[in-house]
C-alpha cells in the first residue's frame, strides 16, 4: 500500500485532528490536500483555517479575504474568502468560491480531478487540463506565480488543453 493511499486512512482514524479552526491546530489545509493526492498549489498562500468532516469529505477553507491573480493565457482566478466542497482521493467536487475568467466571462470551477500527471478543472460541461507540476507552488494573491516580493516577474504557467466533457 502506498503512502498516498495510507494518508486518507490516517485522517479518518485521527478525525479529531483532521479538523482545524481558524485559530489553527493539527494538519494544515495544504497537508490535507497532499493526503488526498493533490499538490499544495491548488490553494493560494494565506489559508487561515479550515473545517473538514473526514467521514463525508465536506470542507470549508478560509482565506483572509478575497484573492485574485492572473495566469498566462489571459486567465484570471478569483477565490472568495470561504471555499467549500467535497474532497476525496484525486477529486475535489461540489466546489464553491473559486472562479476563472475566460475571455470576458467569469465561470465557477465546480470540480477538479487529478488524472495521473494532470489536473482537470471543470466549469460546467467544459474543462481545461494543466500539468500537475504547475501546482507544486502556491500562488500569491495579486501576483499569482509570477511574484518577486509581490511584484510580477516572468511567467511559469503553460497553456492548457481545453475540451468539452
Amino acid at each position: 500500500m502506498s503512502i498516498s493511499a495510507i494518508f486518507p486512512i490516517l485522517l479518518i482514524l485521527l478525525s479529531p485532528l483532521a479538523t482545524s479552526s481558524p485559530n489553527g491546530n493539527a494538519l494544515t489545509a495544504y497537508e490535507i490536500l497532499v493526503g488526498y493526492n493533490f499538490p499544495i498549489g491548488v490553494l493560494p498562500m494565506g489559508v487561515i483555517g479550515y473545517d473538514l468532516d473526514a467521514k463525508t469529505g465536506k470542507f470549508h477553507v478560509y482565506l483572509n479575504g478575497s484573492c485574485s491573480f492572473s495566469l498566462e493565457g489571459g486567465y484570471q482566478l478569483k477565490y472568495k474568502p470561504t471555499i467549500t466542497g467535497v474532497v476525496s482521493d484525486n477529486r475535489l467536487s461540489e466546489l464553491s468560491g473559486v472562479s476563472v475568467k475566460v475571455l470576458f466571462l467569469w465561470l465557477n470551477i465546480v470540480e477538479v480531478v487529478r488524472d495521473g500527471d494532470e489536473l482537470q478543472f471543470y466549469v460546467g460541461i467544459a474543462s481545461a487540463n494543466f500539468p500537475i507540476d504547475n501546482f507544486y507552488v502556491c500562488p500569491q494573491c495579486g501576483c499569482g506565480l509570477d511574484c518577486d516580493n509581490g511584484r510580477k516577474v516572468s511567467s511559469l504557467i503553460t497553456n492548457p488543453l481545453v475540451s468539452s466533457a
